[in-house]
């Protein structure tokens, strides 16, 4: 389990899953296979498996407590979800809400959701199976979703030619959500309290938000998939294949690695291989990631 001390607060990263499962080259349109090389020091194994050329994402949570507050920073891909588009992900059986405890907090003791985004692999663990019904895991908690994407997804899921969207995760990982009037929905940037604020960062999806946090003079940007993987830093031109808007994509990753690097916040991302968060240093015209000196 790891801890990242945060000012007043910590956030603990909650895994899901974390394995060798996507290919480069089909994960990133532009990868340079040279890159392994070149970064070869760093790369295996934490963030790149040579043998089956696929890149090493992690899939967690940052369970986030900060002045009595227990926030969950997006969710996962969850268990018993249907994504067969998917197989490692498809009808999975994972120990998530074991780690959750093992962090000592259970469900009902989450105050706030916050979602970075509403892709599935964000949104699964909003809801769990029972009695044959999506609902929601958390159900003290107030889920915190972008305006802006729900209006997206919800557009197209409700129509016949594009639904149903997201694997089906709109329907059986947000819709439940808000159907029991759990949902706080933000719309362009909001300052949640003392030390949480959201900004627009559209791009991977229409509604990407960053999360951005402060206690005690320490900051930190919880990125979603602004960035998925540390080679991003150093090519932030890079787009995953899953980014709707790469103009967007591309200045909304530029735009947080310019605020890390320029206000000493640490990155916390949701996919970086182990130590899985760092911080940013410009470095040239560019960045370069600074994981407790490792890099």
């Amino acid at each position: 389990m790891v801890e990242v001390k945060l000012g007043a607060g910590t956030a603990v990263r909650i895994e899901e899953s974390y394995e060798p499962n996507f290919d480069a080259r089909a994960f990133f349109p532009d990868w340079d296979p040279a890159v392994v090389e070149r970064h070869r020091g760093w790369l295996m194994p934490a963030h790149y498996d040579e043998a089956s050329a696929c890149l090493k994402l992690s899939v967690h949570s940052w369970l986030l407590k900060i002045g009595g507050k227990t926030i969950l920073i997006d969710t996962c891909v969850g268990n018993h979800k249907p994504r067969p588009h998917r197989p490692k992900w498809h009808l999975m059986e994972t120990k998530y809400l074991e780690r959750l405890k093992a962090a000592g907090v259970e469900p009902d003791q989450i105050d706030m959701v916050m979602c970075t985004h509403l892709h599935v692999d964000h949104v699964g663990w909003n809801t769990r199976l029972e009695n044959g019904k999506w609902v929601p895991t958390f159900k003290n908690a107030k889920y915190v979703f972008s305006r802006a994407d729900y209006d997206h997804y919800l557009k197209l899921d409700s129509d016949p030619a594009t639904g149903p969207v997201n694997a089906g995760s709109f329907r059986d990982s947000v819709l439940p959500v808000v159907e029991a009037g759990l949902t706080q929905m933000i719309d362009g940037a909001a300052q949640l309290d003392e030390n949480l604020a959201v900004e627009p960062a559209p791009g991977h999806t229409p509604g990407t938000i960053a999360i951005k946090f402060e206690s005690r003079g320490e900051k930190a940007l919880f990125c979603g998939d602004i960035l998925h993987h540390a080679l991003q830093v150093y090519h932030p031109e890079w787009n995953s294949f899953a980014c709707a808007d790469g103009v967007g994509a591309r200045k909304s990753r530029r735009a947080a690695l310019e605020h890390c690097a320029g206000s000493g916040a640490r990155l916390m991302p949701c996919h970086f291989g182990a130590p899985f968060s760092c911080h940013i240093d410009h470095r040239d015209d560019g960045f370069v990631p600074r994981f407790g000196g490792q890099f």
